[in-house]
């Protein structure tokens, strides 16, 4: 693998970062179960230099977290295939992001509330007229587990970030 090349994919920006992360819907949280990955989609927010995302109490992925709470959670987009008359330098326009950091579920009731209202304001800009309450979090149960919502942050101790940008004149259509 030709590493130099990797390495000018590489994203240094913060703030396109922080762009990337507050646009995109989908993040794969990896985790050790054991000595086996374990890897779920997820939806998420970056707000405050944290990621955050939710789920029902109970379930595998909170009890692996449990046991061992050093994730990565990768977040990518794909954009579309760059062409080239050489087939072996056909590539993929893509950005992609890892954070990794220690899973924490987050006590503070103001916190997680806060959090649930920017989940809504990311996946349902407008659909609610009103805020979400305390009481709403605190009380609401899983239709699935029967356990009440937990909210888990990610304070990242390192993040990488890789980029291969649309060549717009070069993109297969």
């Amino acid at each position: 693998m030709d590493m130099v090349r990797y390495k000018i994919r590489e994203v240094l920006d913060s703030n396109k970062i922080k762009a990337f992360l507050s646009k995109a819907r989908i993040g794969h949280l990896g985790m050790v179960d054991g000595q086996l990955p374990y890897v779920v989609p997820l939806n998420f927010v970056w707000a405050n230099e944290k990621l955050y995302f939710h789920g029902a109490a109970g379930g595998r992925r909170n009890q692996i977290m449990s046991a061992n709470p050093e994730v990565c959670f990768t977040v990518c987009e794909e954009y579309g295939t760059i062409t080239d008359p050489v087939p072996a330098k056909t590539d993929t326009a893509y950005m992609s992001v890892m954070i990794f950091g220690k899973a924490e579920l987050i006590v503070d009731l103001d916190e997680a509330t806060y959090m649930l209202q920017e989940m809504l304001h990311k996946y349902v800009p407008g659909y609610y007229n009103r805020p979400l309450s305390k009481q709403h979090v605190d009380k609401y149960r899983s239709a699935v587990f029967n356990t009440s919502v937990q909210v888990y942050r990610i304070d990242p101790h390192h993040i990488t970030a890789k980029e291969n940008p649309i060549e717009a004149e070069k993109m297969y259509k």
